[in-house]
């Protein structure tokens, strides 16, 4: 990797030293294209005297700093075309000089102030592919280029790509945990679900703030993570066979059965007003305590808000100040396993009748 550190302090003292004739001729006749003096007329002489150095035998680091003191004169003049008109030459004329993605760079993020998005991502990806780093001012050029692209591309499989790079090459400059959990997400796109599991285990060790956009990125990794290291064996085949079941062992008032076919992982219990992100809410409950000496009832069929992919089953009788509960049952989704993917399991418990 290229380091290159700031040398334009000798560089400016010259510039401001100079003097130019304001017609594109310099003093010392080197002759300068009009097309890109631009700006007042000191911007215009300061363009001069920037190029006619250019022209001069001038060593590769002071080469590059006059290249960007000139492109960071188009930026702030906001003339993004002659900016991406004179670094296009020079890669184009210059395809050895190291510095080339750099400029690339720079015309990327020109054509992103000119609304040219999919020029722009074109520009960050060449970057990354085909050049080697830099880090300019103390930042990588291929770490600002990966983010850039990754918000421009529509693609979940350049995305997959992108943040593989990231967090291989700049572990120690990125969120690893938002890193990884996105990618997870990109395999879940791509339907790569072996990825997508692995990469959610990689993400939990690392499980920190809140990842915009997903304010239940923690509890649904968990959930997939340990949904896959299961046995899932409280599944069923279909809705009606899981509500069959569950009836008969409510009305044998036989918690032992009942308990085999709760859910081993991610089951819930809460009231309604709870939200899925509540900690508050009670994971295990002793079903013997609540059915002993007690007829449980329940509905002869699911809730009428049901849908085709969870169902409610009204029950009541239990001993307590709440003595409605609906039994919570849902389709699975999980495709990186055909034979689970699309079954049933009783997966929680609403406490209170529905509002």
């Amino acid at each position: 990797m290229v380091h290159i550190y700031k040398t334009l302090s000798v560089l400016v003292c010259i510039v401001l030293a100079a003097s130019a004739c304001g017609n594109g001729v310099h003093s010392n006749g080197v002759t300068v294209d009009p097309y890109y003096l631009t700006g007042s007329r000191e911007n215009r002489e300061q363009l001069e005297n920037l190029f006619a150095l250019l022209a001069g035998n001038n060593s590769p680091e002071s080469t590059f700093a006059i290249v960007r003191e000139i492109a960071n004169n188009f930026t702030r003049e906001e003339e993004f075309s002659k900016l991406i008109h004179f670094l296009g030459r020079r890669t184009i004329n210059n395809p050895d000089d190291p510095y080339n993605s750099f400029y690339l760079l720079k015309m990327a993020y020109a054509y992103m102030q000119m609304d040219s998005l999919p020029v722009a991502k074109r520009y960050f990806d060449l970057i990354v592919r085909n050049y080697p780093d830099l880090t300019v001012s103390g930042e990588s050029i291929h770490l600002a280029s990966l983010n850039q692209l990754i918000e421009l591309t529509g693609d979940w499989g350049e995305r997959v790509w992108y943040y593989q790079e990231l967090i291989s090459r700049f572990p120690d400059d990125i969120d690893q945990g938002a890193a990884w959990f996105m990618l997870a997400q990109a395999y879940e796109r791509v339907g790569n679900w072996t990825g997508a599991i692995q990469a959610y285990a990689r993400y939990l060790p690392h499980a920190g703030p809140a990842i915009p956009g997903f304010p239940n990125a923690h509890a649904h990794a968990r959930q997939q993570v340990d949904f896959h290291n299961s046995p899932k064996d409280w599944t069923f085949e279909n809705l009606p066979a899981l509500v069959d079941a569950v009836q008969y062992a409510l009305d044998a008032g036989n918690p032992a059965l009942l308990r085999r076919y709760q859910a081993k992982v991610n089951f819930f219990t809460r009231s309604w007003e709870q939200s899925e992100t509540d900690t508050s809410r009670v994971a295990e409950i002793n079903l013997a305590n609540f059915m002993r000496g007690n007829r449980i009832r329940w509905a002869e069929n699911v809730d009428s808000s049901s849908t085709a992919n969870e169902a409610f089953l009204r029950t009541w009788g239990w001993p307590q100040h709440i003595s409605t509960w609906y039994f919570y049952f849902r389709k699975i989704n999980f495709p990186s396993d055909p034979e689970i993917h699309g079954r049933w399991e009783w997966a929680g418990i609403y406490y209170g009748e529905k509002f």
